[in-house]
C-alpha cells in the first residue's frame, strides 16, 4: 500500500510533465495549421508557465482547506479541460488561453501530489516513495519531444492534447480508489492581496525570463518584466512579514532543511533545467541530428534514474543527506559540463555513460532534495512548505534556460555568428555546469544527521 499512493501520482505527473515538454518539437506544425508564426506560437510555452507562476502559490492553502485529494482530482480535471481546448484550438489566442488552462491544473497537480505523499506516507518511507514520485519529472521532459515529433510526423498534432483525456481519467479513478481521504482545515484562511502580489511577482519573473531566453517578443520586454516581477516580490515579502497567514509562508525559511534544499535545489535545477533545451539543440546544430533521433538519445539518461530508484534508500541511509546531497551536486555538475565537451568523432558510448550516470546522479539529487525538504517541517505546515517549494523550482526552471540562452546568444555575437556552433554549446554546459556545482554552498553548513530520521539512520523517539 505504500508504494501505491506515489505510483497514483505519478500517472497524473507523468501527463503534465510530458505534456508540458511534448510540443516544443510540433510548434512549426502547429503553428502552419493554425494560421501563427512558430515564433509566435512559443507564446503558448510561455503562458503554460506564468500560469503554474501564478497559480502554485495557492495550491497548499487549497489542499488545506477543501481536502488534498478533492483538490487533485480537480486539477487533473482542469487540466484535462485545457487538454481538450487546445486539440480543438483553431487561432493563436485560443491556443494561448487553452495552455493557461492548462497550467491551472498543472499547477495545483505537482504541488498538491507532493502534499498527499508528505501527509499519506510515514517519514520512514518517505524516501522510497519520493523516488517513486520523482520518476516523472525526470523522464517526461526526455520522452516528450521525441514523442510529439513523432505524433506530428505520422499523426494528427491534435493527438498530442487528447491522448490526455483517458490518462486523465484512468488518474481520477485511481485517485478516488487508493489515495488517502485527509480531513480538510475548515478554519483555513485565504490571502488574496498576497495571492496577488505573489502571483504577480512570479509571472513577472517566469515570464521575463522566459521571453529573454526564448525571444518571441523584444528581450527588453522580458528584462523589463522579470524586473517588475522582483518589485512586486520585495513588496509581496513586506506583506508577508505583517499577514499572519500569507500564502507564501516565507517564515519557513527559518528550518534549516527547507531552507537548504529551497537554495541548492534552485541551484541545481537552474543547470538541470537549461539541459533538456541545450542538449537537443547541440544534437542537431551541431551534429546534424533530426529532433527525432536527438529525443532518442536525450532518453539514454531514463535509465540511470531508473536504476536509482532502487538504490537511493540504502545510499542515504549509508551517507545521510549531507553527504549524499554534495556529493550528487558535484559529480551531476561536471557531468553536465562534461556534455558539452563531448565531439562528433568520440564514440557514442562515451556519450551515453555521460548520459546513464548523470540521469542516476540527478534523480539521486532530486529525490534526496525533495525528501530533505519536509524532513523538519511540522505536519500541519507541509501544505504551506509544498507551495514555497513549488513556486521557487518553478522560478529556477525557467531561470535555467534563461541562462543557457544568454550565454548561447552571447557567445554567437562574441564570434560574430548568426547560428551556434559546438563551441558555443561548449561554453553554455561549462556554465550550466558551474552553477550546478555551486549548489553544495546551500549544504555544506547541514548538520552531519540533518534529517537523520527519514534517511533511516535514527530511530523516531517512541
Amino acid at each position: 500500500m505504500k508504494r501505491i499512493v506515489p505510483v497514483v501520482l505519478a500517472v497524473a505527473l507523468f501527463m503534465e510533465n510530458i505534456d508540458s515538454t511534448v510540443i516544443a518539437t510540433s510548434l512549426a506544425t502547429i503553428a502552419r495549421d493554425i494560421g501563427a508564426s512558430p515564433i509566435a506560437l512559443k507564446l503558448a510555452l510561455t503562458s503554460y508557465y506564468v500560469s503554474l507562476a501564478v497559480f502554485i502559490p495557492i495550491s497548499g492553502r487549497m489542499a488545506d482547506r477543501f481536502g488534498a485529494r478533492a483538490v487533485f482530482q480537480m486539477a487533473i480535471g482542469i487540466f484535462m479541460l485545457g487538454s481538450l481546448a487546445c486539440g480543438f484550438a483553431n487561432s493563436l489566442g485560443g491556443f494561448v488561453a487553452a495552455r493557461f488552462l492548462q497550467g491551472i491544473g498543472g499547477a495545483m497537480m505537482t504541488p498538491v501530489g507532493r502534499l498527499l505523499l508528505v501527509r499519506a506516507v510515514p517519514r520512514s518511507d518517505l524516501v522510497g516513495a519520493m523516488a517513486w514520485f520523482t520518476i516523472p519529472a525526470l523522464i517526461g521532459p526526455l520522452i516528450g519531444p521525441p514523442l510529439g515529433g513523432a505524433i506530428s510526423t505520422y499523426a494528427d498534432w491534435r493527438w498530442i492534447f487528447f491522448i490526455n483525456l483517458p490518462i486523465g481519467v484512468i488518474g481520477m479513478m485511481l485517485a478516488q480508489r487508493f489515495l488517502p481521504f485527509i480531513e480538510p482545515i475548515r478554519d483555513t484562511q485565504f490571502d488574496w492581496p498576497g495571492f496577488v502580489l505573489s502571483g504577480l511577482a512570479c509571472a513577472g519573473v517566469v515570464f521575463g525570463l522566459s521571453v529573454v531566453s526564448l525571444p518571441a517578443l523584444p528581450p527588453s520586454v522580458g528584462v523589463a518584466t522579470t524586473v517588475m516581477g522582483l518589485i512586486f516580490a520585495l513588496i509581496y515579502v513586506r506583506h508577508a512579514r505583517r499577514h499572519e497567514r500569507p500564502v507564501v509562508e516565507l517564515r519557513l525559511f527559518r528550518v534549516v532543511t527547507l531552507r537548504a534544499a529551497v537554495a541548492g535545489g534552485g541551484l541545481f535545477r537552474i543547470g538541470a533545467g537549461a539541459v533538456p533545451f541545450l542538449f537537443p539543440l547541440m544534437l542537431q546544430l551541431g551534429f546534424g541530428y533530426s529532433p527525432f533521433q536527438s529525443g532518442l538519445i536525450s532518453a539514454v539518461s531514463i535509465g540511470g534514474a531508473m536504476m536509482m530508484k532502487t538504490l537511493v534508500k540504502p545510499i542515504l541511509k549509508q551517507f545521510g543527506f549531507r553527504v549524499t546531497l554534495l556529493s550528487a551536486a558535484v559529480v551531476g555538475g561536471v557531468l553536465m559540463g562534461a556534455l558539452g565537451f563531448y565531439r562528433p568523432d568520440m564514440p557514442l558510448a562515451v556519450l551515453v555513460l555521460l548520459l546513464l550516470i548523470g540521469g542516476f546522479f540527478r534523480s539521486l539529487f532530486f529525490t534526496g532534495v525533495n525528501t530533505l525538504a519536509f524532513a523538519d517541517v511540522p505536519q500541519a505546515k507541509t501544505g504551506d512548505a509544498t507551495a514555497l517549494l513549488a513556486a521557487f523550482q518553478q522560478v529556477a526552471i525557467a531561470g535555467g534556460v534563461a541562462v543557457a540562452g544568454a550565454v548561447l546568444e552571447g557567445s554567437m555575437i562574441w564570434h560574430g555568428r548568426d547560428s551556434a556552433m559546438l563551441g558555443d554549446f561548449t561554453l553554455a554546459f561549462f556554465v550550466v555546469g558551474v552553477v550546478t556545482v555551486l549548489s553544495t554552498l546551500a549544504f555544506l553548513r547541514l548538520p552531519a544527521d540533518a534529517g537523520a530520521e527519514v534517511a533511516g539512520r535514527r530511530v523516531p523517539a517512541e
